[in-house]
């Protein structure tokens, strides 16, 4: 193999690795969040953001928004239906009341069980946790955000406030998405997760 080919071989790859640039993220949980972003197949965002986006803007992952909370399950709650932002309603039931301290002080969130989604495959045991802070409308968005969990097998469960996120109705209006329950507003700031959008 000659200098000269693999001075051009070399030449192609350092173009090609400039040409795309990686995605931005502290975690994996934001290069991945990113890259759902950045795929035309997977991302919320309108064509003209998606094309010049290099990433969400975070706040700085704070292991003192990382709570043990625990669960207190109600079964016996009833469905009922969640409003969103548009004429659709989510069938939604409280399966129970996390009950975490925060900072020294006590709270407690409902958290959500979809009747829909238990019924679909990967989703059986997903809970949703839609919340309301001190943020929205200044360094969050004003409609609040959600975070992901699982029901544990016992009786706590680890929520991550850095892994909050924007309804998708924060990116592009054409979305249906659930209001947060006013129930779930938390009475002080979490400067954790997914800031607001600039929409450019």
């Amino acid at each position: 193999m000659s200098v000269r080919f693999i001075f051009v071989l070399f030449a192609i790859l350092s173009a090609c690795s400039q040409g795309k640039q990686p995605l931005l993220g502290k975690t994996d949980w934001q290069r991945e969040l990113n890259a759902e972003y950045k795929d035309a197949t997977t991302s919320p965002l309108k064509d003209k953001d998606r094309k010049q986006f290099k990433g969400l803007d975070f706040f700085e992952v704070d292991s003192s928004f990382v709570v043990e909370a625990r669960l207190e399950r109600t079964p016996d709650s009833p469905w009922f239906n969640m409003r969103t932002t548009t004429e659709r309603v989510s069938q939604e039931r409280v399966y129970g009341i996390l009950h975490f301290e925060l900072h020294g002080k006590s709270y407690k969130l409902n958290v959500y069980q979809g009747k829909d989604l238990m019924s679909r495959q990967g989703y059986e045991d997903y809970l949703f946790l839609p919340f309301l802070d001190d943020t929205n409308g200044e360094s969050t968005y004003g409609g609040g955000r959600y975070i992901d969990l699982r029901i544990p097998e016992g009786d706590t469960i680890i929520v991550d406030f850095n892994k909050a996120y924007n309804p998708y109705c924060a990116y592009n209006e054409k979305y249906s998405c659930p209001i947060v329950p006013r129930v779930n507003y938390l009475n002080t700031e979490i400067r954790a997760g997914v800031k607001a959008f600039d929409k450019k």
